[in-house]
């Protein structure tokens, strides 16, 4: 980047703050120094961290709150009474002009009705959607939505499609992203009928994306598609269901390891080759999930992340930012046929 670039943070949202938040910060002025940032939270915590670092302190603008939106406030409630909250007011300088984007690592629900509430959608968009990248065995996926939205008819998965395919191609660098609505089987006829409609219209309805048609839950972490859409209720079942199956095997392995003097013989042998497994699917690495749909850049940080991982959060955001990410969306949707993200719905199977 040839020009500064500023990054509002709620720097007391997650399980960890301020802390981590800091500490993510100053590791994101070391890889990106045209970077600077607005810290909203309590100073009397902040200043002494931030101070740390005099590189950050000289490039980092502290304001003070004591609100803080807390993990158990419902969003109607934060929405109401916490408008003076670190959170909020992150959220307040992205619409004022004054930073291009936010992280926070808070509450996801009162972030996403904050930011929705502010930032307001984009043309074209009815709800946003919560995104995030996964691994997989041929390259990263993109998955979304991941909670943002329970219940979404044909209309919004097309809408999600059509958002999570100009990420991919704008962020991942990929020409022609192909794209799969998660169902419970691959055949045409299986899933509601919301999810059959979606397919009609993905597959006939001339948009410029390369439809695979329905996927299974495997073939996300196998690479079968290079973008995966579901709603919010399926989508963060399986991304903490994912989660889970790697929390597990990483114990497993590491118990079998430990079971024997042959065991720990045989780790030292393999540890090289376990690092770069561990490296190849650390979550910190994936940190950092995208409210795509808003009218500005919001990035949701994993409450109980480390530094490296916050830090993986605002890299997120310079990246939406950096590749015009919303400028893209605007640009893509302005010129699709209205008529093409609807259709009568496709009929029951017999």
């Amino acid at each position: 980047m040839d020009t500064a670039l500023t990054i509002a943070l709620d720097a007391m949202g997650g399980d960890r703050a301020p802390g981590i938040v800091v500490e993510g910060a100053s590791l994101v002025r070391q890889r990106s120094p045209n970077v600077r940032f607005i810290l909203f939270g309590d100073e009397k915590q902040l200043r002494p961290l931030v101070a740390k670092d005099p590189q950050l302190l000289e490039h980092t603008e502290i304001r003070h709150t004591s609100e803080v939106v807390t993990n158990d406030m419902k969003p109607s409630m934060a929405l109401r009474n916490a408008r003076q909250s670190s959170m909020r007011l992150a959220i307040n300088a992205v619409q004022e002009g004054e930073a291009a984007g936010i992280v926070s690592a808070g509450n996801t629900g009162a972030l996403m009705a904050m930011a929705k509430f502010v930032l307001k959608t984009l043309t074209g968009i009815d709800r946003p959607a919560i995104a995030t990248f996964l691994p997989s065995m041929r390259g990263d996926v993109v998955m979304l939505d991941l909670g943002a939205n329970l219940e979404c008819n044909a209309s919004h998965l097309v809408q999600f499609a059509v958002m999570g395919n100009i990420f991919a191609k704008t962020v991942l660098g990929l020409p022609e992203p192909v794209v799969g609505l998660l169902n419970v089987g691959e055949e045409e006829l299986k899933g509601h009928e919301d999810l059959r409609e979606a397919a009609s219209i993905l597959r006939e309805g001339g948009l410029p994306i390369k439809f695979c048609g329905f996927i299974e839950g495997n073939d996300i972490l196998e690479g079968a598609v290079d973008v995966a859409v579901t709603d919010g209720f399926t989508g963060n079942v399986a991304l903490k269901a994912t989660e889970g199956v790697s929390k597990f095997y990483t114990q497993v392995l590491a118990e079998a390891f430990r079971s024997s003097l042959l065991s720990r013989l045989s780790y030292l042998l393999a540890r090289p080759t376990l690092r770069k497994v561990r490296q190849r699917v650390d979550p910190r690495r994936y940190n950092g999930a995208m409210m795509l749909g808003l009218n500005g850049v919001v990035v949701k940080s994993h409450g109980g992340t480390d530094a490296l991982g916050f830090a993986n959060a605002i890299g997120v955001a310079i990246d939406m930012v950096t590749f015009g990410f919303n400028d893209k969306i605007i640009r893509d949707f302005g010129s699709l046929d209205a008529g093409n993200m609807s259709r009568p719905k496709a009929a029951a199977p017999a």
